[in-house]
């Protein structure tokens, strides 16, 4: 890894921390030793990327990376465009509703609207969804190209629960399924007791840019129920693409996404 790859991910890091953390801390955490995490601290705290507190000198994240969010969102607005379609799509579900976005290689969560339920799924913003172990991730992974897909699948794939998928055959076929209906399912794939099902975002040349997945207990949602939630999810990230873009759908998408709506009217 570069030095600018190893500066970016001890940001990372610290931008993932629940708490201050000290340079010790830091530095086992990003396996780096104590004079280059030091380094690289105190040019992201010149920068303003890390803040470190004058008594405890302790480092947190700092106010260059909201300063930057905040030009992408003005910039690029796809959180506020696709917000007031996140909220509807919660309150008629009443599940959990998180939004994703695919960036610097990783798809993660950049918005959650929590099901109003008790009992209910907890996702976290800012977290890395597994491309093959989430409906997100399936979703996602199902509208890249053929290369895209065997390049993410070549890896070694993590285990996460007794359910997780790894064996790429098999991923292939989840991905196909998803494809044929236009959205995907995740059962317990990532986190044991919960279901999700996620529709692709698509950019006007058809590739994903993001996804919009419900997620629920698996006790609550059967068969038929993830199938409406899916046709849900599915219209929701249709409605997303078109006002992001402000343009029809490719001639692609609509006919990779047919074969969902006709399930949906059979």
């Amino acid at each position: 890894m570069s030095t600018i790859g190893k500066a970016l991910s001890l940001l990372d890091t610290v931008s993932r921390l629940e708490e201050e953390a000290g340079l010790t801390d830091i530095a086992r955490l990003c396996a780096l030793d104590k004079a280059t995490t030091r380094r690289f601290l105190v040019e992201l705290t010149k920068h303003g990327f890390v803040e470190q507190d004058p008594v405890t000198r302790k480092y947190r994240i700092g106010a260059a990376p909201v300063r930057l969010a905040r030009i992408r969102e003005a910039r690029y607005p796809f959180p506020r465009i696709a917000l007031p379609h996140i909220k509807a799509l919660a309150e008629a579900s009443a599940e959990t509703v998180h939004l994703s976005e695919f960036s610097g290689g990783q798809l993660a969560t950049i918005h959650v609207e929590d099901s109003p339920r008790a009992h209910r799924v907890i996702v976290d913003v800012g977290g890395i969804l597994p491309l093959h172990a989430t409906a997100s991730g399936l979703a996602f992974l199902a509208f890249c190209p053929a290369g895209e897909i065997e390049a993410a699948l070549a890896s070694p794939l993590e285990r996460f629960t007794e359910h997780t998928i790894t064996d790429p055959a098999r991923i292939g076929e989840l991905l196909g399924e998803t494809r044929a209906r236009g959205f995907s399912i995740g059962h317990q794939g990532f986190e044991i007791g919960v279901v999700s099902v996620a529709a692709p975002i698509l950019a006007p040349n058809g590739h994903p840019i993001g996804c919009i997945a419900i997620a629920a207990p698996t006790v609550r949602v059967g068969k038929t129920a993830l199938q409406a939630l899916g046709a849900e999810a599915v219209a929701t990230a249709e409605t997303i693409s078109e006002k992001y873009y402000g343009l029809e759908r490719p001639a692609e998408a609509n006919t990779r996404l047919g074969t969902a709506r006709l399930g949906r009217t059979a």
